[in-house]
């Protein structure tokens, strides 16, 4: 093995590959920054390029570009509030508010020093239990998965607020939008209303951009101001230095999280979507004072990004070990593993253990050189906080839809983006939490396929003789009883001082919001009861918990609402928000008339024009101008994206 790590090590230092890794890293930076790329683009854009390379310089070329995503993402989610990765959500909670209290800089250099650490630590776990990997991969079946994403749903109770009913709420929310398309073991799709589109389910990427991205630009223009609401200069303890020393001063809380993202990471289908909602529950679960966590606590950097990035390099273990990819990104570089005549499995740990370790030592050196561009580049990339808003806003907005574009190039894409942003902006206004509905989305099908399979396969008998079975379970029924016992703690804080957030939330608005999502339940669980055995078994257990939860939710709003205990507006801003959601509607709607690029760049002339006020008009007319150009040469060019051509002549 010793001998096996120098040749490794060996595989990376040799000529050219550095520049390829180098390469990689600038280029997965890049991809993590913006809302909507990722790694799975990344990987389909440059494999082809990697086919005529040596072994060892297309994966420090693939892997250097993957690998430092999950750190560059936390730009975008901390100042701008939108996930640049399914892996960034939960950053978002504590990142963004850090930021509007202008201690970007802060969050940023936690984050990028965590980051570092989490992935090196991943790298040298993956090389430690790469012999160990298979049995406890082997000893885990398709219970274990059910039960392990039923405790990850449940973290819900930690990021809920003062209401664990509204988390799961939004949860089963989730959930029920993980049933739409065809199911595990039946060839009829389900909740597809005949759009084609929807037969393989609702995308991801729209559901996520759309509820976090669309939101808190509407938020941050309703503002009028930059993200931070401290004037630059005058946040005290908020520059780059503060946050390493944050990171060191937590860092228990880093190895606890590393370690949990290790072990998610060699789990298959589970990634980091899961995993660090799940760092993020721990964090708010273990914390003595949890008063902070959703309003800019820095433990709530920390936990997510010190365990999505331990997730990359964990997550090659089923892949290279067991031929498994647990990840759409996985899959590909699976397919880059043939391509190059590599077989998964024993090949892999016997004639090819040297490319096995280079593959971790370029894990490691991607990690630590990202994070050190990054710190590098942190302060200037933090300047952004104190940027006029409406500059930010149409930008953003371009990004995020042609990124709901490049996962799925269809104007339905763009109707579910749309749609799912005013989801996330209702329930922003109606105080249901968001991020539990992104978890239940995520967690959907592998809970299903699990479900499915595990009754399939084992009897009550089975069950009860498999000790990590019953461990999991005796997990999953302590830590219910603890998020119950603690929500109803911070529910009765909550009421003994009506002042805290929570208690200020428009309770007809939120009792309007539970009993459409009633009757939607109510509908759903009609729809299914036609359906065979093993399609139903899911949607009925997600709708009857919903109708269950909605009816508590509902009728316990309406106790508050006829108690007076809301005095506000019933919406925020109603005719600016109005004018906001209806020029993104009237750009979706002549994309198809017009064309997609004039479209947007109409978009961006009609915000900066009416909603920004921005002068002077030269100005304006750069911004579109640079807008075209990003299009046309990024977007067609580089990334060769398809857009609509006008069809109105």
């Amino acid at each position: 093995m010793i001998d096996s790590i120098l040749a490794g090590f060996a595989l990376i230092v040799q000529w050219p590959t550095p520049l390829y890794l180098v390469g990689g890293v600038l280029l997965g930076i890049w991809l993590g920054a913006v809302p909507g790329l990722g790694g799975v683009t990344g990987l389909v854009l440059i494999l082809p390029f990697t086919f005529s390379m040596e072994p060892a310089q297309a994966f420090a070329l693939l892997l250097g570009m993957f690998a430092p995503i999950t750190t560059a993402d936390t730009l975008s989610s901390v100042l701008l509030g939108t996930p640049g990765t399914a892996g960034s959500q939960s950053t978002v909670l504590d990142g963004y508010p850090l930021a509007q209290k202008g201690h970007a800089e802060r969050a940023l250099g936690a984050a990028y020093t965590v980051s570092a650490f989490g992935g090196v630590f991943g790298g040298l776990m993956l090389l430690l239990f790469l012999p160990l990997a298979m049995p406890i991969i082997m000893m885990l079946g398709t219970p274990d998965f059910f039960l392990l994403a039923l405790l990850g749903l449940l973290m819900v109770g930690s990021v809920s607020g003062a209401s664990l009913a509204k988390g799961l709420g939004a949860a089963a929310i989730g959930l029920l939008r993980s049933q739409v398309g065809f199911p595990v073991s039946s060839p009829t799709p389900r909740y597809w209303f005949g759009e084609v589109s929807l037969m393989d389910g609702v995308p991801l990427v729209p559901v996520v951009l759309g509820l976090f991205g669309i939101a808190e630009m509407l938020r941050l223009s309703l503002r009028d101001s930059s993200i931070s609401s401290v004037p630059r200069g005058q946040a005290e303890g908020g520059g780059l230095l503060d946050g390493i020393k944050d990171a060191f001063r937590h860092r228990w809380l880093a190895l606890r999280c590393a370690l949990l993202g290790t072990y998610i990471g060699m789990l298959p289908g589970i990634g980091n979507a899961v995993a660090d909602w799940i760092a993020y529950g721990h964090a708010v679960q273990s914390a003595k004072d949890k008063s902070q966590f959703g309003k800019g606590d820095i433990r709530g950097v920390i936990a997510p990004e010190s365990t999505n990035n331990a997730v990359v390099g964990a997550a090659l273990i089923p892949t290279l070990v067991l031929g498994i990819p647990g990840t759409g990104a996985m899959a590909i570089l699976l397919g880059a593993l043939l391509i190059h005549g590599l077989t998964p499995g024993r090949m892999m740990m016997t004639e090819h253990l040297d490319l096995t370790v280079s593959m971790i030592w370029t894990i490691v050196n991607a990690n630590l050189l990202a994070a050190g561009l990054l710190m590098l580049w942190g302060r200037q990339f933090a300047r952004a906080a104190f940027i006029s808003g409406h500059l930010i806003v149409p930008a953003v907005l371009i990004f995020l839809f042609m990124g709901a574009w490049l996962f799925a190039a269809d104007l339905m894409s763009w109707y579910m983006l749309l749609g799912f942003g005013v989801v996330g902006w209702l329930m922003g206004q109606a105080g249901w939490p968001r991020p539990p509905l992104v978890l239940g989305f995520v967690l959907g099908k592998i809970m299903e396929q699990s479900a499915v399979l595990a009754i399939q396969s084992y009897d009550l008998p089975d069950f009860l003789s498999r000790p990590q079975t019953l461990l999991l379970a005796a997990c999953v029924i302590l830590f219910l009883i603890y998020a119950t016992w603690s929500a109803l703690r911070t529910a009765k804080a909550v009421s003994d001082n009506p002042a805290q957030e929570g208690a200020a939330r428009n309770p007809w608005l939120s009792a309007a919001f539970g009993a459409a999502m009633l009757a939607l339940f109510v509908w759903a669980l009609v729809q299914a009861l036609d359906w065979s055995l093993y399609a139903r078994t899911m949607p009925l257990i997600i709708t009857v918990s919903g109708i269950c939860i909605f009816a508590f939710t509902t009728v316990s709003d309406l106790r508050r609402a006829a108690a007076g205990a809301y005095q506000g507006p019933l919406i925020d801003a109603p005719w600016r928000t109005l004018v906001f959601f209806g020029l993104l509607l009237a750009m979706v709607l002549s994309a198809w008339w017009i064309g997609q690029m004039a479209a947007m760049v109409s978009f961006v002339l009609a915000y900066l024009l009416f909603i920004g006020r921005v002068r002077p008009l030269w100005a304006v007319a750069l911004y579109a101008l640079g807008t075209l150009a990003l299009l046309s040469f990024v977007y067609a060019d580089v990334l060769n994206v398809r857009f609509l051509r006008a069809h109105l002549w």
